[in-house]
């Protein structure tokens, strides 16, 4: 399972003073859980059949390096923290620059949604398995329910 997710910087993620903006390193970041979610079988599509989606309670980013205009970055995620029934999880995104340099590390703390009863909710079982199947950090632990 491929766990990288590969972009190119353009003119529209820098700031004023031509470093990548804040809320770009963002968006890289959820663009690689949603293909790596994407990937094991957890769809936009599957989600909408389901009526349930990812929402996040907390995300933090940590800036290390700087990253340029037309930089190719790669972004890895993994789970470092989860309940054992996938209903509540931690993810890391560590953003490599084009040098392979770490520039940013960015942890996201989140669960499931019902978006029609605007609730949160646990994942069919077989959504559970498949979402077991997400690269863990060396340091995982596992969450009390």
């Amino acid at each position: 399972m491929n766990n990288v997710y590969e972009g190119k910087v353009m003119w529209s993620h820098l700031d004023v003073n031509k470093h990548m903006r804040h809320s770009a390193y963002a968006d890289f970041a959820a663009q690689a859980r949603i293909a790596v979610l994407d990937s094991l079988g957890l769809t936009f599509a599957v989600f909408q059949e389901l009526k349930l989606g990812p929402i996040l309670f907390r995300e933090e980013l940590l800036y290390l390096k700087e990253i340029g205009i037309n930089e190719n970055i790669k972004v890895t995620i993994e789970l470092f923290r989860s309940r054992p029934d996938g209903s509540r999880w931690s993810i890391r995104h560590i953003v490599y620059r084009q040098d392979g340099a770490r520039a940013a590390v960015v942890t996201v703390d989140g669960a499931w949604l019902d978006v029609v009863k605007r609730k949160l909710t646990v994942l069919p079982q077989d959504l559970v398995e498949k979402f077991a199947g997400l690269p863990k950090s060396i340091d995982y632990e596992e969450i009390p329910a």
